[in-house]
């Protein structure tokens, strides 16, 4: 797949796709580009407005829906609002945010990142007819999974560290939710991507001094949103490995062009991944349903 780039991309005319968090950076340069590739997208975006007008630019194969993965309630009306798709992809997300919680009281970069769409995807899987793909981070690697307190209500918060865990949890989900696939005889996929370093809103919004910082490495090694983009497109569209982690090859997988892409060794723990399932259960009250088809 060397050099593999949206000329690449399948006709997806006659499919639809979810994306979250459409509204901008990567999920907007997702969203033209399956667009431009034929297929129909529904943009799941908590800001409308600003979705709205992306949309327009892109014209009609999109559609806004609106969708807060930080309130339950609203990912269940999303749910709701959909009848079938052939692809979700999970992308939206927050990074190294100061200590919030979500609507249901989960640490903010948890719930959004990873609980949210473990509910989106469970109460949407039935939906689907081909594949869900989760975006995950190279910042996995510095995660670790305190199901103990996953939502860092005894725990002195460490916004980093709580981005790593949620991005963690992202990829553990990813591998968990094939195993059950295959284990049922179903023939959907799921799939993890991550961007390497892009250029996105994603880095101004620690409402710290690091905004400066994270500008700067923006400028001098992060590649644009499109390219970012490119390992999602990949594991959304081409012919894949069931259960694959999909991101850049070149510069220690920073940036270049999308090919395999190894991940920590606690993102193959497949002990802590039940867990984790366990627990993300209980936390959102959904249960997944594994039907063969």
């Amino acid at each position: 797949m060397s050099g593999w780039d949206i000329s690449d991309i399948p006709d997806q005319s006659g499919r639809t796709f979810i994306v979250t968090g459409a509204n901008s950076g990567l999920g907007a340069a997702t969203t033209r580009a399956l667009a431009g590739a034929g297929a129909q997208v529904i943009m799941a975006c908590r800001n409308e407005v600003k979705a709205r007008g992306v949309a327009d630019a892109i014209g009609a194969n999109v559609q806004v829906r609106r969708l807060d993965l930080a309130d339950l309630a609203s990912v269940r009306d999303f749910a709701d609002s959909i009848e079938s798709a052939d692809v979700l992809i999970n992308n939206a997300g927050v990074m190294a945010v100061p200590l919030k919680r979500t609507a249901d009281g989960f640490e903010m970069q948890m719930g959004t990142n990873h609980l949210g769409h473990f509910a989106l995807t469970g109460l949407l899987l039935d939906k689907i007819r081909d594949r869900v793909v989760t975006l995950s981070s190279g910042a996995h690697a510095i995660g670790r999974i305190d199901v103990a307190d996953l939502n860092w209500e005894r725990r002195r918060y460490q916004r980093w560290a709580a981005y790593g865990q949620s991005k963690l949890a992202n990829l553990q989900f990813a591998y968990e939710l094939q195993r059950r696939l295959t284990a049922s005889g179903s023939a959907k996929l799921s799939l993890a991507a991550h961007p390497g370093w892009a250029a996105t809103d994603l880095q101004g919004h620690t409402e710290s001094i690091q905004d400066f910082f994270l500008s700067i490495g923006n400028r001098l090694i992060a590649q644009s949103a499109e390219m970012g983009a490119l390992p999602t497109l990949f594991a959304a569209t081409a012919e894949v490995e069931p259960g694959a982690f999909y991101g850049p090859t070149g510069l220690r997988g920073l940036r270049g062009h999308p090919g395999l892409s190894p991940s920590s060794s606690a993102s193959r723990d497949e002990v802590m991944a039940r867990r984790l399932w366990e627990l993300s259960e209980q936390l959102t009250k959904v249960g997944y349903s594994f039907a063969r088809r």
